[in-house]
């Protein structure tokens, strides 16, 4: 069985990520979706939260798995018997940082590949972070996140207006 990795912080999921995580199951026969867990990066929602927002996104999609995870991807990826990191790319910025990213991978886990999936161009301009700079100001996210979510982001860009401690 073929199994990719999909990592990401997913703070909060975009229809970017779910474009990159749709297209990676006709690659591989099983994708992870992994949650990031970095204790240094302060998020909107905890790592659990992300997981079940991720599970909700992606219940009608078959063979993926969410889970989160700690501490370096290629030892990850060995642990769960993954052959490779799939990798959404937007603009070339993007790739400078995945590329060095990929060339650690490797030093780290040889057997460990990169896929590079450009983003569909609908989606080159998405990131998480202007979705919570959009919803902050009270715009329209409806267009970039899963409908199941629109409104838990809504919600906690409120809360976080109102003082609410962060998530991490």
């Amino acid at each position: 069985m073929k199994i990719g990795i999909c990592p990401g912080s997913f703070d909060p999921v975009t229809m970017g990520h779910l474009d990159i995580i749709s297209r990676s199951r006709k690659i591989f026969d099983h994708v992870i979706v992994a949650v990031m867990i970095n204790p240094a990066k302060k998020t909107l929602f905890t790592v659990e939260e992300r997981i079940e927002l991720l599970k909700r996104a992606t219940a009608d999609m078959d063979h993926i798995e969410v889970v989160g995870f700690e501490g370096l991807l290629a030892d990850f990826a060995r642990l769960r018997g993954a052959t490779a990191v799939i990798k959404g790319l937007r603009a070339v910025t993007d790739f400078e940082y995945e590329f060095q990213q990929d060339l650690t991978n490797k030093k780290l886990n040889p057997d460990f590949e990169t896929i590079f999936m450009s983003t569909i161009s609908e989606h080159m301009f998405l990131s998480s972070s202007i979705v919570k700079q959009i919803a902050m100001f009270g715009g329209d996210i409806s267009n970039f996140v899963p409908a199941c979510i629109v409104e838990d982001v809504k919600k906690r860009i409120c809360e976080d207006k109102n003082g609410r401690p962060s998530a991490e």
